[in-house]
């Protein structure tokens, strides 16, 4: 799964690379404008593939073969409603969209031809969503991976016949990003079709269960909240940097960048964690449950670890390789330190994000992560006469705070789903669950 996760960003990148061949800054401009619009877009609606792995571990746990269909169709009807409603409203959607970015005319004109053409993809994208957290919740991440290998090859080879053998700029990015989905949707349909069995072959009124389509509701509505913000919190550490000039832009953004590299590398982790904790609560497995916790976190924090000492020893090269301004380069050096400390300030909250998707512990999920924003805006608020290093400052002091808060309330939560570890009362898990989620 951390090879999964690290070629997530390959999409954006392999339209951008084939992009900028074509010599001219508007298309590239276009390119990268359409992958802000669309990362932030449909990562909004990544609760399709959390939620749908956290619900499909609890019931292969449970060895409950029929709710493991049940959740991916639940998953599907709702990505592709969303999709459907997102293509209906693109108008607005492009207008506020590339009304925020405010890009020149030529930039704009050329993203919204982009931005027309691959917003026809979202039912697919989300459709693989909900793909993807069906098999992770399984623990089949090798076929995890291969589906995003599909996905992203598909993408690079249809992007250079459109583009170059086709000669369609833009409008073919985005035409083999499109088709590269369709392509990722139909191998995900047979890949859970393989391991899942017949998807269709379930009682419609099992399907529209309706306690169980308000808790994935629930569960859905927490994760899109917790997403939002931790998408705001991004976009405003950015704003932030824009308003210092383009030196601190350009620094932040190369220094960010190396963020989210191991970001994601540690989301690996994470997903384990789903997958894990999942199943044990689905077996109502106390100490298994507990086992993937303590099991999880150390390997999460030795590769944090590593990774912060990676960061400081390779940091200065990464930054080189990535700019060739003398001045960006100095600057973006200057605060190295903060962006090396960034894998260890995270690591319990990335391991702790895949503990409580496993369990469905979305409410506390959601609240921990309000908390942390209001801590982070606060403390860059308090910070500001620092400048640029009190905005990083604050970017650590946001990631510590989902740490802590998560591991504060993963005590009380881990006792009251498994209250049988704690006496001899036969309390069912589901009382638990279900106070829990509601």
């Amino acid at each position: 799964m951390t090879l999964a996760h690290l070629s997530t960003p390959l999409l954006g990148v392999a339209d951008a690379a084939v992009i900028g061949r074509l010599g001219q800054a508007h298309l590239l401009g276009a390119i990268a404008a359409g992958a802000i619009i669309f990362d932030s877009l449909f990562w909004s609606f990544g609760f399709l593939r959390m939620g749908t792995a956290g619900l499909t571990a609890q019931a292969l746990g449970a060895n409950d073969r029929a709710e493991q269909r049940l959740t991916l169709l639940r998953a599907l009807i709702v990505a592709l409603g969303i999709g459907a409603a997102l293509i209906c409203l693109k108008v607005p959607i492009a207008w506020v969209s590339f009304g925020l970015l405010g890009a020149s005319p030529d930039v704009t004109s050329a993203g919204r031809l982009y931005f027309d053409i691959r917003i026809w993809s979202a039912p697919f994208t989300l459709a693989n969503y909900a793909f993807l957290g069906a098999i992770v919740g399984r623990g089949r991440t090798d076929v995890a991976l291969a589906l995003q290998i599909v996905i992203n090859l598909s993408n690079v080879a249809l992007n250079v016949a459109f583009v170059y053998g086709l000669g369609l700029g833009v409008g073919g990015s985005a035409m083999g990003t499109l088709a590269a989905e369709i392509l990722g949707a139909l191998a995900g349909l047979g890949v859970t079709w393989r391991l899942c069995g017949t998807l269709f072959s379930v009682a419609p009124g099992l399907v529209l269960d309706r306690a169980k389509i308000i808790r994935m509701f629930v569960i859905n509505r927490d994760i899109f909240v917790r997403n939002t913000a931790l998408l705001f919190a991004f976009a405003f550490f950015t704003a932030q940097g824009a308003r210092g000039g383009d030196l601190r832009l350009a620094a932040n953004a190369i220094l960010l960048n190396l963020v989210l590299v191991a970001a994601y590398f540690l989301d690996g982790f994470a997903t384990a964690a789903e997958q894990l904790c999942g199943q044990s609560l689905g077996a109502r497995d106390a100490k298994s449950f507990r086992a993937s916790v303590r099991l999880t976190l150390l390997w999460c924090s030795i590769f944090a670890v590593g990774l912060s000492m990676a960061a400081l020893l390779s940091g200065s090269s990464f930054i080189a390789f990535l700019s060739t301004s003398p001045q960006v380069r100095a600057y973006a050096d200057d605060y190295l330190i903060f962006a090396a400390l960034m894998p260890v300030a995270g690591a319990l909250a990335y391991e702790f994000d895949g503990v409580f998707i496993g369990a469905t512990w979305t409410r506390d999920m959601r609240n921990m992560m309000l908390l942390a924003l209001a801590l982070y805006l606060a403390s860059f608020y308090l910070l500001r006469p620092l400048g640029n290093g009190g905005l990083w400052f604050a970017l650590l002091v946001f990631l510590l705070a989902r740490g802590v808060t998560l591991g504060w309330r993963y005590r009380k939560l881990s006792a009251l789903s498994f209250p049988l570890a704690q006496s001899a009362a036969a309390t069912p898990i589901a009382s638990a669950s279900r106070g829990q989620d509601f």
